[in-house]
C-alpha cells in the first residue's frame, strides 16, 4: 500500500531546516581587528647582470685594444706563412684562419683557395658556460702529441696553441731507425714551432750522455701554461704581453723577484753559446749549410743527390739544433730539458 506525501509536510520540513540554519549563523560574531605584520624574511642574493661578464672582454674599449695589440702579433702579420702555406692541405690547419677553423670542426684536410691570416674568430669560436673563465677557445682539450699520439699532455689554456706549435714528426732514430738517415729536403726537422715538446720535455732526440733528461712534464713553466707567460698584462713600453703573445719581464717577476730581462742566472747565454758551437760542429761535419746573412738549411737530397746520407746521430743532431734553435726561448720554456739536449748531443761527437 502506497503512502502519500502531502504538500504541507514537505514545506513543513523544509522551514525546520531553514531555521537551523539561521540559529547556526547566528552563532558567528563581527571580525576583530587585523593582527600586526610578521618578520621579514631573510633578504636573497642580488642577482648579477647579464651583461656584467660579457663586457668584461666585449665592451668597446677592450675590444679596441685588444684589436690594436693583436695586429702587432706575428699570428696577425704572419702573411709570409699564410702565402707559402696557408693553401696547402697538408699546411693550412696551422697556416691560415679557414684551416684551423676547418680543423677545428674535425673537416678533412684540403687545399684553400684563398687562405687569410688568423683573426679573433681563429682562436675564439661560441661561448660554452658563459661565465667569467669561458674564453670561447676553439680546442680545449689535452695535447695527444704528433710526433706519437700516446703522449698526452694537458697544457691548461695553451692547448689550443699547442695544436700547432709542437714537433710534426718524430726524431729520425724513431721515425726511421738504422745506422744511417737521408734527410730529403730544407724542410726536415721537427717543424718551425716547436715549443710545444720543449715546454712538454718530449719528442726531441734523447742521446743517451751524461746529463739526465728530467720526467715529460716536470717544467716549472707548465704550470703557466703558454698564456701565464705570453699573455700577461699588457705592457705599453715594451709592447708586449696581451694579445701581442710576446711576454714580458713582468710576468716573469712573480716568480722570479727582480728580474730584469729573461737570461734568468745567465741561461740563454749559455743555451745561445751551445747552439751556436753545435752549428759551427755541424757545418764542419756537412750536415749543415749556409751562412748567418742567407740563412742555415740542412744538405738534403733534393738539392745534393747522394750526398744527404748520414750517420743516425748525425740527422739526431740536426733534429735537435734546428727544433731548439726554432724554438726560439733561448731555454726559457725548459731549461733542463734543453740543457741535457744540447750537452749531450754535442759531447755525442
Amino acid at each position: 500500500m502506497k503512502k502519500k506525501i502531502s504538500l504541507i509536510s514537505v514545506l513543513g520540513g523544509f522551514a525546520i531546516l531553514l531555521a537551523g540554519a539561521l540559529v547556526i549563523s547566528s552563532c558567528e560574531g563581527p571580525q576583530g581587528p587585523a593582527g600586526t605584520d610578521g618578520k621579514d624574511g631573510t633578504d636573497g642574493t642580488n642577482g648579477v647582470d647579464g651583461n656584467v661578464t660579457c663586457l668584461a672582454c666585449h665592451s668597446e674599449g677592450n675590444m679596441e685594444a685588444i684589436q690594436q695589440q693583436f695586429a702587432g702579433s706575428q699570428h696577425s702579420s704572419g702573411a709570409i706563412a699564410v702565402d707559402y702555406a696557408g693553401g696547402r692541405a697538408s699546411c693550412t690547419k696551422c697556416h691560415s684562419h679557414e684551416g684551423f677553423v676547418a680543423f677545428a670542426a674535425g673537416l678533412a684536410d684540403q687545399d684553400i683557395a684563398n687562405p687569410s691570416a688568423w683573426e679573433c674568430g681563429t682562436c675564439h669560436g661560441l661561448h660554452v658556460t658563459f661565465e667569467e673563465d669561458d674564453y670561447a677557445l676553439r680546442l680545449s682539450d689535452a695535447i695527444s702529441f704528433i710526433f706519437d699520439e700516446t703522449v698526452t699532455a694537458d697544457f691548461a689554456n695553451g692547448n689550443l696553441c699547442v695544436n700547432c706549435h709542437q714537433s710534426r714528426r718524430a726524431e729520425p732514430n724513431v721515425s726511421d731507425p738504422g745506422e744511417t738517415f737521408e734527410i730529403s729536403s730544407t724542410h726536415y726537422g721537427p717543424h718551425h714551432g716547436a715549443q710545444g715538446n720543449v715546454l712538454y720535455g718530449a719528442g726531441m732526440a734523447e742521446i743517451p750522455g751524461d746529463i739526465a733528461y728530467p720526467a715529460p712534464g716536470s717544467a716549472a713553466h707548465m704550470d703557466l701554461s703558454c698564456t701565464g707567460c705570453h699573455m700577461g698584462e699588457f705592457d705599453v713600453e715594451e709592447n708586449a704581453g696581451g694579445h701581442t703573445y710576446w711576454p714580458t719581464v713582468g710576468s716573469c717577476t712573480s716568480c722570479h723577484s727582480g728580474l730584469e730581462d729573461f737570461d734568468y742566472n745567465g741561461a740563454q747565454t749559455e743555451v745561445e753559446a751551445l747552439l751556436v758551437e753545435l752549428r759551427d760542429i755541424l757545418l764542419a761535419q756537412g750536415v749543415l749549410t749556409g751562412d748567418e746573412e742567407h740563412g742555415y738549411h740542412p744538405v738534403n737530397e733534393r738539392d745534393n743527390p747522394g750526398e744527404a746520407t748520414f750517420s743516425m746521430v748525425q740527422a739526431q743532431e740536426f733534429f735537435n739544433w734546428i727544433g731548439l734553435e726554432e724554438d726560439r726561448s733561448l731555454g726559457v720554456h725548459n731549461p733542463n730539458y734543453v740543457m741535457a739536449l744540447l750537452k749531450n748531443t754535442i759531447a755525442a761527437l
